[in-house]
């Protein structure tokens, strides 16, 4: 996707009121670091960035004073009740150079009929270019019958990444559902009711 703009504010105040403050005039507190820079304390604009976070491993750029600075989100902190975004970490990035990114697996095709299919990793850890970050990988699960896995060495990466998981990390595996406690116990029940209707239907008889 292409580069998201979000225009910044400097932030001279630091400290949880001043942090509130920010947040009632729809502003987010954040910082810019990286490349050896001294980190840069910014607020950025409160409905657009919530929007923007929704895109996984964007490209920002980030227009303050007059200056573009090309970013990456590294880390986002919410309060966990009420889900608000507390604060932004953004690492400055520069075209050309990689970074290493979790990139979420997508699941796409359907596998053999009578199968269920348990994703059991979420994401994957790549290297990719800064300014050409995957926003997912697509795993394909198409004709799988049960028994069948998909590991991390299996999947099909964009191209210019290359893959940090573990290469043999099972990444998807395809089974036959299993019954649970539940419904064993009811069959078993229906079945003696069964059982019992036959065998007092064949006494009344004699």
């Amino acid at each position: 996707m292409s580069e998201i703009k979000l225009a910044a504010i400097p932030r001279t105040e630091f400290g949880k009121g001043a942090a509130r403050r920010l947040r009632r005039t729809n502003h987010i507190p954040a910082v810019l670091y990286g490349h050896g820079t001294d980190p840069l304390h910014v607020a950025l604009p409160g409905h657009e960035t919530m929007l923007a976070l929704k895109h996984s491993n964007a490209l920002y750029s980030i227009e303050l004073d007059g200056v573009t600075t090309l970013a990456i989100v590294k880390d986002v902190q919410r309060d966990v009740v009420r889900q608000i975004i507390e604060h932004v970490d953004l690492l400055i990035v520069k075209k050309g150079e990689k970074v290493t990114v979790d990139v979420p697996v997508h699941v796409v095709g359907e596998s053999y009929p009578g199968t269920i299919h348990v994703v059991e990793t979420q994401n994957l850890s790549l290297e990719a270019e800064a300014t050409h970050l995957p926003q997912f990988v697509e795993v394909s699960i198409e004709g799988l019958v049960a028994g069948a896995t998909v590991t991390a060495g299996d999947v099909v990466l964009p191209q210019g990444a290359t893959l940090l998981s573990d290469a043999d990390l099972t990444v998807v595996a395809v089974s036959v559902p299993q019954a649970s406690a539940a419904d064993v116990a009811a069959d078993e029940a229906v079945a003696d009711l069964a059982a019992k209707q036959s065998a007092e239907s064949a006494a009344e008889s004699l």
